[in-house]
């Protein structure tokens, strides 16, 4: 099983492990990018990224070897969304912010695999549970 149950979430972060979520597609026709949120343990702390990056070939299912969909020093990185010192209050943050579900959080060296079978099925405009791609709520 692919997916993390909400302990288990909790568990890894509180190990130290960072857990992913993608949320699907980014950019335009022309230049077409993939989406994906990280919660990172840090120093005693959860921080939540946002990343975005060009889906480009080869295919590859490491994400971060993909190159930046922004010209940003930032994407290097990834956006800092949110620190709390709380997981629970990290998945909060990440909901809240980018529209990420409970239900699709994944280990971090998951989330290249979720990319990789995104690009296979030709870019569905669904998740692979059949719902819609999470969308950032309005600022």
């Amino acid at each position: 099983m692919r997916y993390l149950a909400e302990p288990f979430i909790l568990g890894d972060l509180k190990r130290g492990h960072a857990v992913e979520q993608v949320l699907g597609p980014a950019g335009s026709p022309e230049r077409p990018g993939i989406c994906w949120v990280e919660i990172r343990p840090r120093h005693g702390a959860c921080e939540v990224y946002l990343h975005s990056a060009l889906a480009c070939e080869p295919l590859t299912g490491d994400l971060d070897a993909l190159p930046p969909l922004f010209d940003s020093e930032e994407e290097d990185f990834g956006l800092l969304l949110a620190t709390t010192t709380d997981p629970l209050a990290a998945l909060d943050a990440a909901e809240s912010s980018t529209g990420s579900v409970r239900e699709r959080w994944v280990n971090q060296c998951m989330a290249g695999d979720e990319y990789r079978d995104y690009v296979l099925a030709g870019r569905p405009a669904a998740a692979p549970d059949g719902q819609p791609w999470p969308s950032p709520p309005p600022s």
